[in-house]
């Protein structure tokens, strides 16, 4: 079973490891967050499968809002993008 990570970069060609941590991401946390933008995709990194049950995945405002959250140049929002259709592959929504 190839791992989250894997899966988000052969789906967008985005490597979710390039993520230093840095936390710029979580600037704007809304109501609909559980699991903050930063910490989201360091999961990814660890291959918890939490994240695709997360709110923080299906609202449509951190997508709107994920776009341009990255200062190091990451696409979050085709990274969650990417999560969702795993999400709704694997059936767990």
């Amino acid at each position: 079973i190839p791992s989250l990570r894997t899966i988000v970069q052969s789906a967008t060609g985005e490597d979710v490891r390039q993520c230093q941590g840095c936390l710029d991401c979580e600037t704007s946390v809304s109501a609909e967050q559980d699991i903050p933008l930063g910490s989201l995709v360091q999961m990814v990194v660890a291959n918890d499968d939490e994240v695709l049950t997360s709110r923080t995945l299906w609202s449509d405002g951190v997508i709107r809002s994920a776009r341009s959250a990255c200062k190091k140049g990451l696409n979050l929002e085709i990274v969650l993008l990417a999560l969702r259709d795993e999400a709704r592959r694997c059936r767990v929504v």
